[in-house]
């Protein structure tokens, strides 16, 4: 188990002096990290006694970084912290201003209208020129990390080789290509510390409820961030991919150049159009999958016929196509020459053609009804009943789909 997943069981547990070592462990891997410092805000408040002052500069360096990633999601449960933090300190009116940043970003936060109330219950009861009732609180505070502490031994190290300059934010870029087995993706920025960068790689499903039955789908998404010039953030997202992955063996790789993932086809050979895709999309593949059945060719029967097995359907519309045309010569187009030398096929074709129209009829109907396993020429009795599938001893009659 990582640090932080430590950290949270133990904010979970109420073992908040734990929760406070544990975060500050892990924003020494990883300083940037905003949930880390909400986390360590809330340990901070509910330890006992609580160390107010430190759980608001937690919150407020949580609203920095969440502002510089653009993540409103993340803006509004740091702004959501920090207006708790406030509230307990007394500080009323400033919570109350940074409650309404909240539902800016999260306007369905329904805990915001309770914490309202609380603050308009409080202000009730304090005086017009009292310090709680002015609000000072700015949108975005410029609280930043304390720098790690330089120690002996760093400063005595010699001096590392200059690392690339890294790249701004809006000019990193990124391409991919596809094999037969895998997609690979490179994001392209220099000087990217290894250590700094973020990759997740994550299976979901995606389901519908219908009317009939419930459809559900197969999705993966993937989610990479590391720092880059000016202290910002760069965040490549895709949710959901194009098709399914296979994610343990899935990697990535940094270079001095660039980030590049190597996400393993579920299926090789698929072919992917572009990266990303929709739950929609998804939905709609895995629906036409269940809805498409097999299309079904006329069964054929064994027979000890040299050129083998007959699709009697195909003759029988051969013959339905020719019994009435002739030749120039008055003669029947139906001769011995047609059947490629099969004496089945020619036996048929001359009984079908020396017949009288009952005869024909007996005949196509015979063969049709019985899935070409029976052939009839008593027109008087295949006309009384549907003719019964008969097929060769040691056989079995399945139905056809359509």
């Amino acid at each position: 188990m990582d640090l932080a997943s430590k950290a949270k069981d133990a904010l979970q547990a109420g073992e908040y002096d734990v929760a406070v070592a544990k975060y500050t462990e892990a924003l020494a891997q990883t300083p940037s990290a905003v949930p880390y410092y909400i986390g360590r805000s809330t340990a901070y408040q509910r330890s006992s006694p609580p160390n107010l002052e430190a759980a608001l500069k937690d919150a407020e360096i949580a609203v920095n970084l969440a502002t510089k990633r653009a993540k409103r999601e993340l803006i509004a449960e740091a702004q959501q912290r920090r207006a708790v933090t406030l509230f307990a300190l007394g500080q009323y009116a400033n919570a109350g201003y940074v409650f309404g940043l909240v539902k800016k970003f999260n306007d369905k936060d329904k805990t915001v209208g309770v914490w309202e109330i609380k603050i308009q219950n409080k202000l009730k009861g304090i005086a017009e020129d009292d310090e709680a009732r002015k609000v000072t609180a700015v949108d975005v505070p410029d609280t930043e990390p304390d720098a790690a502490p330089t120690t002996k031994s760093e400063q005595k190290a010699p001096a590392q080789p200059a690392a690339p300059q890294q790249t701004p934010v809006d000019k990193v870029r990124h391409e991919w290509y596809t094999s037969s087995d895998n997609i690979v993706i490179s994001l392209f920025a220099k000087g990217v510390p290894k250590d700094k960068v973020v990759v997740d790689i994550e299976e979901r499903s995606v389901s519908f409820l219908g009317d009939i039955r419930a459809c559900k789908a197969n999705a993966a998404q993937l989610s990479v961030s590391f720092p880059v010039a000016n202290s910002t953030t760069y965040e490549f997202n895709l949710d959901p991919l194009f098709a399914p992955i296979v994610v343990d063996k899935s990697t990535f790789n940094v270079t001095p150049t660039k980030v590049e993932i190597t996400l393993k086809k579920a299926t090789p050979g698929l072919k992917w159009s572009k990266l990303e895709s929709s739950d929609e999309s998804l939905l709609a593949t895995a629906t036409s999958t269940l809805a498409t059945k097999p299309s079904a060719s006329g069964p054929s029967y064994p027979t000890s016929s040299r050129s083998g097995p007959k699709d009697w359907d195909k003759l029988a519309s051969e013959l339905t196509q020719k019994k009435d045309g002739k030749t120039e010569a008055g003669e029947d187009e139906f001769d011995d020459d047609d059947d490629g030398g099969d004496p089945a096929n020619a036996f048929f074709r001359k009984l079908y053609k020396n017949a009288d129209p009952d005869t024909r009829r007996a005949m196509m109907k015979s063969y049709q009804e019985s899935n070409g396993t029976a052939l009839s020429t008593n027109w008087s009795e295949v006309s009384k009943a549907p003719v019964e599938t008969s097929p060769p001893e040691g056989m079995e009659a399945k139905k056809w789909d359509s």
